[in-house]
């Protein structure tokens, strides 16, 4: 099976937890998350399932929207509620406060991760260190947030919507509006309702997963529907023969293109190379040799 099958994943159960299941129930080994959510989040986790494995890169590296809770007030180590409390103003911001300190994190900056992550440092997961309660120093890393919104707020916790970019720390981003607050803020909840072209209306259920009839076989969507936003070259016979040899296609093996910019303008750093039945070969970078393209990604 190729493809990606988009879970729902429920709350308490990590994203490895939901490739082991997927795993078990369609009986495909090479099955990768494209994303983790933590235990305490629900909502869109897309998983990439035999060749499709080999397109993590593109599928973990686009936008996320989410839909979190914010309870101000109270700090923990993790910087959501499963964390143990490290301070309690029992401080409530009023709603003014909360859309000042959320637009101040709109835009392009740099996040400081959670010390309870999965970043490494000199070879060591952040969170196995923060758990020996060692020392951690961690980097800053660019992140980008194109829209925030608070959605209501109800005593203590406000209802935020976010889209961010792929590394976006959404428990980080609550801690740091408890600062901007002056009252400490951790995450009280968590649902991601999309992961670049993938949303919870191609969701299934862990339960649904599951079931003896198979029903994930009709959420799998194959690997010609994946990245849709690549432009895409068509091929000839010839043309697909040498992707399938990992050797680069020149002019005479392309049949069309579709989202390339015109013969002057610079290629795009990635184009979709197609056969002419529609299926997914490969993901090509530009050749050495003018205008070839270098199928660096194949998938036949």
């Amino acid at each position: 099976m190729d493809g990606v099958l988009v879970l729902d994943k429920p709350a308490g159960l990590t994203s490895h937890d939901v490739v082991a299941v997927a795993r078990r129930c369609t009986r495909e080994l090479r099955i990768g998350h494209t994303g983790t959510l933590d235990p305490l989040a629900t909502g869109v986790l897309p998983l990439a399932c035999g060749r499709a494995t080999r397109l993590i890169r593109f599928l973990t590296s686009s936008e996320k929207d989410y839909d979190a809770e914010v309870r101000f007030g109270l700090t923990t180590d993790t910087f959501d509620v499963m964390g143990e409390e490290t301070s309690r103003s029992g401080s409530i911001p009023s709603r003014a406060e909360i859309e000042r300190a959320v637009e101040a994190l709109r835009g392009e900056y740099l996040q400081m991760p959670p010390p309870f992550s999965a970043k490494k440092i000199a070879g060591e997961r952040a969170y196995a260190m923060a758990r020996r309660r060692e020392p951690i120093t961690l980097t800053p890393v660019p992140v980008r947030v194109t829209r925030a919104n608070v959605l209501g707020i109800d005593g203590a916790t406000a209802r935020i919507e976010l889209t961010c970019s792929a590394g976006f720390y959404v428990r980080a981003f609550a801690h740091r509006l408890g600062e901007i607050a002056a009252t400490g803020a951790c995450l009280a909840a968590l649902r991601r309702t999309r992961s670049g072209d993938f949303d919870l209306r191609q969701a299934i259920t862990v339960d649904q997963l599951q079931h003896p009839g198979g029903e994930w076989r009709d959420a799998l969507m194959p690997l010609e529907r994946l990245l849709p936003t690549f432009p895409a070259t068509t091929l000839t016979a010839e043309g697909r023969q040498r992707v399938s040899h990992g050797q680069d296609v020149l002019d005479a093996h392309v049949q069309s293109h579709s989202g390339l910019a015109g013969r002057d303008e610079p290629r795009p750093e990635w184009v979709r190379l197609l056969d002419n039945e529609g299926n997914l070969l490969a993901m090509a970078t530009a050749g050495k040799n003018g205008g070839s393209l270098h199928p660096a990604v194949v998938l036949i």
